[in-house]
């Protein structure tokens, strides 16, 4: 019984940790969904399929500029979500703006797809890209996928911040370079002078002397 309460307790923590990381993040990114998963070629080399795309629509479309890779809605029915690069602003009025985009590896816009794409259309500017982890939504069926895609960029996420912080709090050593050593003084102190005296010297005699040292 314990155990089975446990078990319960720990998959309450989880789905609670789950919610709030989705949540923040739509909060964070400004977006009901923050991620997109690439279908398509359109974009090679740039983006691959099956790569995850991270959204921030707090980016205002009033500052789209040409060359941002943004995602919108298709103009024509808003049946689907394009992500593509803007190639034109058509109109900069930023209260009639409407831009034109193009894939990168198509050679023309596609009218209805690409243009005319206004603020209605416009869900965010892309913020970053995870390679390759969109096979997961093969396998497993929404909100399930998002939710683990939500769990990787925000463990990415604290793990990027941790490191950083980690960093700074690093202690930086300073050392001082070396220095010559400097020789001890030597100190000397004076003597009295003593006389000289022939009667005090010992006397050597050279011949024994001379016997000591041979070997």
């Amino acid at each position: 019984m314990a155990k089975t309460k446990s078990i319960i307790k720990d998959v309450i923590i989880v789905t609670v940790g789950v919610a709030a990381i989705w949540i923040g993040l739509q909060v964070v990114f400004g977006t009901q969904n923050p991620f997109y998963v690439v279908s398509s070629g359109s974009m090679i080399p740039v983006l691959q399929v099956y790569d995850v795309l991270v959204v921030n629509g707090n980016e205002p479309f009033e500052n789209i500029q040409v060359g941002d890779i943004i995602v919108f809605n298709r103009p024509n029915g808003h049946d689907r979500v394009i992500v593509h690069r803007v190639e034109t602003i058509l109109d900069d009025r930023s209260e009639s703006k409407t831009i034109r985009t193009k894939g990168d590896a198509n050679p023309i816009s596609i009218p209805g797809t690409d243009y005319p794409i206004t603020e209605e259309e416009y869900i965010g500017k892309v913020f970053y890209v995870v390679p390759q982890i969109g096979y997961v939504t093969r396998i497993l069926a929404p909100p399930i996928n998002y939710v683990i895609i939500a769990v990787i960029i925000g463990i990415m996420i604290v793990k990027q911040y941790s490191q950083k912080s980690k960093e700074k709090k690093e202690p930086k050593f300073e050392t001082d370079p070396a220095k010559d050593p400097v020789p001890p003084k030597e100190e000397f102190t004076k003597q009295d002078d003593t006389p000289y005296n022939d009667s005090k010297m010992p006397e050597i005699d050279e011949d024994s002397e001379r016997d000591k040292t041979q070997v």
